[in-house]
This record gives C-alpha cells, sequence and structure tokens, in this order.
C-alpha cells in the first residue's frame, strides 16, 4: 500500500487517507474527535502514515485546532446575482473548497460555475427532461452527480463534462441524490417511492431500498457511509443499512409530506424539513447555524440552539428553492424561481 494524499476534514474533524493498493485507488477515513491526542494515536495505529509523514499530520491537526476554535459571528453579504438559465433553478451544490458549484435547472442542463468570477465554465447536456438534483462527490470533486425528471441520473467528470454513466431503473422521476463519502456510491431517490445505490465504477445498481409508501424527496449518507437516511411524502424519515439495503430505523412525528433530511455533522442528529411548516433542525457545517429557503422569496439564518432569526437574505423576485453553504461555512449560494443564483459572503 501506497499513501498517495491526504484530505482535511472539518466536519466532523478527520483525515482522509488516499492509497494505492493493487492499481486501485483507495480512501480510509480517520475520525479526530479528540485532537489534543490523536495525532501520536494516528502515528501508533495506522500503518499508512510513516514517520516521515508526521510532521504533516501534525500540521493538519493544528490547521484543524484552528478552524474548530473559531467563533461563528459570520454575517453574509449579497455580492453578486447570476443569470444562471433560462428556465427557473431545481437545486444548486458547492465543490469541497467553495471555488466551484453547480446548478440545475427546468432548461435540462447542469451548468458548472467559478465562485470568485461568476463565470460559466461548462454546460453538461444529456437529460430530456428537468435537472433536478445535482452533487459534487466531496471532497475529491472530480466528479457529478445529476437526477432527472426523465427517471435517469448521469456520472459526469467535472473537469471535461464527459458522462461516465447513465444510471437507467427508476420508474419516476429521480428529485433528491449523494454520493457516499467514499465516492464508490450514488443513491438516488426517486417519486417511485424508492431510493436506489448505485456503483460509481461499474455504473451498475448496487441495491433498491423499498419500503416507503409514497415519494422520496430526500436521502443523505452518514459520513461513514454506512447509514442512509431518507424522507419521504409518506410523512416518514427511514434509516437504512447501506451494506445490505436493509431499512433499520422509521421515524415518525411529522403530519406532513417530508422535504429535506440530513444529519448533523457528528451524525448524532437527523434533520427533517417538513411541508407540515416545521423543521426539525437544519445546520451550517459548524453546526451553529440553519440556513433555510422558502417560498416567501427570502433566506434566513437562524442560531441552531435558540432558535432565533440572525440575519433575513433578500433580494430574489421569486420563490429560492435551493440554498446552500460551502464547505467553510462562509459562503452562501441561494437559487431561485427567478431564474437567478445569488452569492452571498
Amino acid at each position: 500500500m501506497k499513501l498517495k494524499r491526504f484530505y482535511l476534514r472539518y466536519y466532523p474533524p478527520g483525515i482522509i487517507l488516499e492509497y494505492e493498493k493493487g492499481g486501485d485507488l483507495r480512501t480510509k477515513s480517520i475520525d479526530l474527535l479528540d485532537l489534543t491526542t490523536q495525532c501520536v494515536k494516528i502515528r501508533l495505529s495506522e500503518p499508512l502514515i510513516t514517520e516521515s509523514r508526521a510532521e504533516q499530520v501534525k500540521q493538519l491537526v493544528l490547521r484543524l485546532q484552528q478552524k474548530l476554535g473559531q467563533q461563528d459571528h459570520h454575517r453574509f453579504c449579497f455580492c453578486k446575482e447570476l443569470k444562471a438559465h433560462i428556465l427557473p433553478l431545481t437545486n444548486i451544490a458547492f465543490n469541497k473548497s467553495g471555488s466551484r458549484f453547480i446548478t440545475g435547472s427546468y432548461d435540462r442542463t447542469c451548468r458548472i460555475w467559478d465562485t470568485a468570477s461568476g463565470t460559466e465554465l461548462r454546460t453538461l447536456e444529456g437529460h430530456r427532461n428537468v435537472v433536478y438534483a445535482i452533487a459534487f462527490n466531496n471532497p475529491y470533486g472530480d466528479k457529478i452527480a445529476s437526477g432527472s425528471f426523465d427517471k435517469t441520473c448521469k456520472l459526469w467528470c467535472a473537469e471535461t463534462g464527459k458522462c461516465f454513466h447513465t444510471f437507467h431503473g427508476h420508474t419516476a422521476e429521480i428529485v433528491c441524490l449523494a454520493f457516499n463519502p467514499q465516492s464508490t456510491l450514488v443513491a438516488t431517490g426517486s417519486m417511485d417511492a424508492t431510493a436506489k445505490l448505485w456503483d460509481v465504477k461499474s455504473g451498475e445498481e448496487v441495491a433498491t431500498l423499498s419500503g416507503h409508501t409514497a415519494e422520496v424527496l430526500s436521502l443523505c449518507f452518514d459520513t461513514v457511509g454506512s447509514q442512509l437516511v431518507t424522507g419521504s411524502f409518506d410523512h416518514t424519515v427511514a434509516i437504512w443499512d447501506v451494506a445490505s439495503g436493509r431499512r433499520v430505523r422509521t421515524l415518525i412525528g411529522h403530519v406532513g409530506e417530508i422535504s429535506n433530511v440530513q444529519f448533523n455533522w457528528d451524525c448524532s442528529l437527523i434533520v427533517s424539513g417538513s411541508i407540515d411548516k416545521t423543521c426539525k433542525i437544519c445546520f451550517s457545517p459548524q453546526g451553529t447555524r440553519v440556513l433555510t429557503a422558502s417560498a416567501d422569496k427570502t433566506a434566513r439564518l437562524w442560531d441552531a440552539r435558540s432558535g432565533a432569526c440572525l440575519q433575513v437574505l433578500e433580494g430574489h423576485t421569486d420563490e429560492i428553492f435551493s440554498c446552500v453553504f460551502n464547505y467553510e461555512g462562509d459562503t452562501i449560494i441561494t437559487g431561485s424561481k427567478d431564474n437567478t443564483c445569488r452569492i452571498w459572503y
């Protein structure tokens, strides 16, 4: 085994090792929840980290300590508006560094943008209906998945725009998707009331997760990729074991359709937002703030502990369909039915 590079993970704190074994690139995640003693423990227990890499690991731990010690008092200011598509936007997603983001639209395309300049870098074309769900394979950022009302999901090269695979199998519109942390699987959720797992390398279907009685509108992997959480219009949240494809728990409590679910950064809590006009909690990367988007044309920042509204982001002229933090938590992008996205620093 040969260590190729490190990736730093702020939330939850950790290091991802990329290494070569038998000619294949693989990854391993190391949690660093106890930053005061973890550097020594890693060197003793992880064979990939040799003595020559010890100083590099020490510097990564120091960066994590500094980042997690920062106070979150940032107030966002409007920076620029992009006329992103000729039809309304459906979703927005950042790459890990925040240097690029992607947008999906009713115009059947996914577009890649440079965050700093607002320049369009590439248009991904090929879907035959609305592009509704999009994601980078963070932390790597070299692949993009797009899910469409044409019932397919496509896997793209983020640099060249080449389509690697088209995943066929759902019998209704795909409305949500996510990569697992290792970037080996893509999960898709559909109006056909199922979620599916797909192999990134081969393009083959791995499993169908059946059990919801209505549309699956949202899904999210935990930080190690062993569990998947799904939210449905049947008013329930389901937790699935990824290895077996079995549903291990059902969460009941909402009285309306569930439109969004997420794990928080340490996977101790699950976020669920519902059309019953309640939100159980959403989070900034640090877990201290909640960002919400609304049909009232605003996005709002909330204090996760007190529930107080910290800031209202105004300027869109129609419903906001999507809002997202970058990985650092210091940039927000909002996407609207008014065909624009707005960047906030």
